[in-house]
């Protein structure tokens, strides 16, 4: 086994997966050692961003065993990305295989149990060939690069303090819902603007009124109330983000909260005790402090991550490690 884990850094591992659209059809998925491609200068993800992608992890459980988390809900997204980016989607049966196939075939460099690190799983499509006008690509590739990664944390995630941005991360009937690189991109400098000033990240705000929280950085928000409600936002610009739709789940069938997905105002937060950012990569990073001009907002589990997010954090990642019964098909064993 071998496990290389640089934190949440690039490792190449030995293969990775390669599908090539051509002709209106898929060529045949195959496993290739190299990770750098060759395409058109005039493809339209250099130009025109049309592209998509997907992130997903692969575990190592007690038992040796290898197993991934809701692939199949990662499928679907990316179908749904391909489609409004009018990319050919691949079928649900095809992207779980290819995942399998990849994850299979780099099993050596999946961590081993024990000190929360995984196979971080980058599927995406890109649309490549000679294409000069604004138009969708006469060609794209669909592939599947892996890599092991570390804990997010050292140790105990502790809250962190987040700062409003002016800026917009999406327009209000854009791109926002779907996972593609100009969402990530168009976060780039709020983020590093937010950093520079001593902030952790940013908070992004509803591009029409810039009232309510949408989003924070790449990933989505949610609060816990002092009369034990999970609130996350409800926008259609904001992403459908898998591990928010796990952790509403376990909210309400695990923990007992009433779960509300709707408005959250920016200058209506005396109501949360606890706060935070929930994605792939980290799970769930907590909210100590949100800042808004020169108003900063502190709350209660501002020290250690709060009583509700801690219980949520260990049953999501002791399902994703095989330690918590899976509640709802959740999980593919390999």
């Amino acid at each position: 086994m071998i496990s290389k884990a640089k934190g949440f850094t690039y490792v190449k591992a030995n293969m990775i997966y390669m599908q090539k659209w051509k002709d209106g059809a898929w060529g045949e998925g195959k496993l290739e050692e190299s990770d750098q491609f060759t395409i058109s200068g005039l493809s339209t993800s250099l130009h025109y961003g049309q592209e998509c992608f997907e992130g997903l992890k692969a575990y190592r459980r007690l038992d040796g065993k290898i197993q991934l988390f809701r692939v199949k809900d990662n499928a679907e997204r990316f179908q749904m990305s391909c489609s409004y980016m009018m990319m050919p989607t691949i079928p649900t049966e095809v992207f779980i295989e290819a995942v399998k196939k990849v994850v299979l075939a780099n099993a050596d460099f999946i961590p081993p149990y024990g000190n929360k690190e995984s196979l971080y799983i980058r599927p995406f499509m890109i649309g490549v060939g000679d294409n000069l006008g604004l138009r969708p690509a006469p060609e794209y590739i669909f592939s599947i690069i892996v890599s092991p990664v570390g804990s997010y944390f050292n140790g105990e995630a502790k809250p962190v303090d987040m700062a409003v941005s002016q800026y917009d991360r999406a327009a209000p009937n854009g791109t926002g819902h779907v996972k593609v690189g100009g969402n990530y991109a168009a976060s780039l400098f709020a983020q590093m603007q937010a950093k520079k000033a001593g902030f952790a990240d940013c908070i992004f705000l509803d591009p029409q009124t810039h009232t309510k929280i949408e989003e924070v950085g790449a990933a989505n928000f949610f609060g816990i109330t002092n009369d034990n409600k999970y609130i996350t936002p409800k926008s259609p610009s904001i992403l459908n983000s898998i591990t928010n739709r796990s952790l509403r789940y376990l909210a309400k069938n695990h923990l007992g909260l009433e779960v509300v997905e709707g408005e959250v105002f920016i200058d209506k937060l005396d109501h949360f005790t606890e706060a935070g950012a929930c994605g792939t990569a980290a799970v769930i990073t907590p909210i100590g402090s949100i800042t808004k001009n020169d108003h900063k907002h502190v709350f209660p589990a501002h020290e250690k991550m709060g009583e509700y997010t801690k219980k949520l954090f260990d049953l999501l990642t002791g399902i994703q490690f095989g330690d918590v019964e899976d509640p709802q098909g959740w999980i593919t064993v390999l």
